[in-house]
């Protein structure tokens, strides 16, 4: 059985996904870890299963229909066997090689989850309204205040994921975060530089972030209920106390 499990989601990324399997299979190779490497094409149409693999995925797992990042990955965990699993984002390409700091945390014993938390864009993305949302869920429900809370570059132990059912879409890092805080798991953030594909403030940057903020606000309707519903039972708690 592996000790580590490499967990790319992706969709249509012909253009990156080999660079980024290249570099994660470096990281690998030189964490001192037996390892997998497995790659869940999300219902692409452009190769990109076929470039994974040749790259060196250890596991190329196709789906037939797009189903989101959120579903890709719990379809990429359902095949992972190793006792830390690394998420990482298909389009990093060469960046992916900075992630081998993501484990030391966890082979030190210090955390459950790290977190890879990048410098701020030079270039700039679009108006930093859905980070801001996520930090601010995050900070409400947990106490936790994120740097890096949309952040899909995560280490991971298998133990903490079995407790928790990952969310759908592009709210599955909000979640992760949230749901990983609850169950009273070790996070930090890792300051690594890395860089996703620009999308900028073109319509298609805003069309990926106006899914990005639909889906995590869908994944926090249930956490929010949940959030309320234990502090108005702490009230009437005290509440029946004091009489």
């Amino acid at each position: 059985m592996p000790q580590l499990s490499i967990l790319i989601p992706a969709h249509n990324e012909s253009d990156r996904i080999g660079a980024t399997v290249t570099a994660i299979r470096h990281v690998a190779e030189h964490s001192g870890l037996t390892w997998e490497l497995i790659v869940v094409d999300d219902g692409s149409t452009d190769g990109t299963a076929d470039i994974a693999q040749a790259a060196g995925a250890t596991k190329v797992v196709r789906l037939r229909q797009r189903r989101g990042k959120g579903a890709a990955l719990r379809r990429g965990l359902a095949e992972a066997t190793g006792e830390i699993v690394l998420l990482v984002d298909a389009d990093l390409g060469d960046d992916a090689a900075s992630l081998g700091a993501l484990l030391r945390p966890l082979l030190d014993g210090v955390a459950d989850m790290a977190i890879a938390a990048p410098p701020p864009d030079p270039h700039g993305g679009g108006f930093g309204i859905v980070k801001t949302f996520s930090a601010w869920a995050i900070r409400t429900l947990t106490g936790f205040q994120p740097t890096a809370p949309l952040s899909g570059q995560r280490a991971v132990r298998r133990t903490v994921l079995e407790r928790i059912t990952l969310a759908d879409g592009y709210g599955v890092e909000t979640a992760l975060t949230i749901d990983t805080l609850w169950a009273g798991v070790r996070v930090v953030e890792v300051p690594i530089g890395f860089r996703h594909r620009a999308l900028g403030k073109s319509w298609q940057g805003f069309w990926h972030r106006a899914k990005q903020l639909r889906d995590i606000v869908c994944a926090l309707l249930p956490r929010l209920a949940r959030f309320t519903a234990q502090i108005l039972r702490r009230k009437l708690y005290r509440r029946k106390g004091g009489e």
